[in-house]
């Protein structure tokens, strides 16, 4: 009950003409996971040569609710796969921490080997709860290197900050120890926080931060809570990304 509560909040899904809307070319791909799971997302495709950005979202919604960042990112040349995880959107089944690892995987697995995309043109990225899925994907994966937006070390860490240290193991049998993955990590990493994130307050983000080897990076956007990061770091934002993606893929 606190897990759905707190944790997993899907969105039901809307069913509208998502390509024409968004001026994309959505591609739409089904993934089964295993007998009771299939995994359903977007292939947004910017061209042959185009980095490739796995992307891991929040906790919230579903990948509808995330065409307008990834326009803008496409807009730049870079291509997008996105996935709902089991229970989000489309995709079957129900969310849970091992779960949405299982999914990520299989989004993984489909663009090295059905879309042939090369682990050195593949940048992964989690926004949020998402930032400790993608980082689990960077810990059984190759990839060229890894993006986290509004991190934060564990649920732990987020329990301890919001209900004065009450054991999350209590109520919730979820960890997402991402300082524990980010530890383990030798893949370059841009860790983005909003100022004023009142969410995930960047105090935790910069544990992440600081959990985490070189080569890394940590850029504030100035203004910015939990959600509207892109929009308020508008060209600053997508600039930091571009540039990490070049020194990444040179690399």
């Amino acid at each position: 009950m606190f897990e759905n509560t707190f944790v997993f909040q899907p969105s039901l899904w809307e069913d509208r003409n998502w390509a024409q809307l968004s001026g994309l070319p959505l591609e739409e791909v089904w993934l089964p996971v295993n007998e009771v799971v299939t995994v359903f997302g977007w292939f947004v495709d910017a061209g042959p040569k185009a980095p490739v950005i796995l992307w891991c979202h929040g906790n919230a919604g579903n990948v509808s609710h995330r065409l307008e960042n990834i326009r803008l990112l496409y807009q730049r040349g870079i291509s997008v796969f996105i996935f709902d995880y089991r229970g989000y959107g489309r995709s079957t089944g129900e969310p849970s921490e091992s779960g949405l690892y299982q999914d990520a995987l299989a989004s993984y697995d489909y663009v090295i080997h059905q879309r042939r995309v090369l682990p050195e043109r593949l940048i992964l990225f989690g926004r949020s709860l998402g930032s400790s899925v993608a980082g689990e994907v960077a810990v059984q994966r190759t990839s060229a290197g890894l993006i986290l937006e509004g991190a934060f070390p564990s649920i732990q860490a987020m329990s301890d900050h919001h209900y004065f240290g009450l054991p999350a193991r209590w109520v919730m049998d979820v960890e997402f120890n991402l300082t524990k993955k980010v530890s383990a990590l030798n893949v370059p990493v841009l860790l983005i926080h909003g100022e004023r994130d009142s969410i995930v307050p960047i105090v935790l983000g910069k544990q992440v931060f600081d959990a985490a080897h070189e080569p890394k990076r940590w850029f504030v956007v100035s203004g910015a809570e939990h959600n509207d990061v892109p929009f308020i770091g508008g060209e600053h934002y997508f600039r930091e990304i571009d540039s990490f993606l070049h020194s990444v893929l040179l690399r």
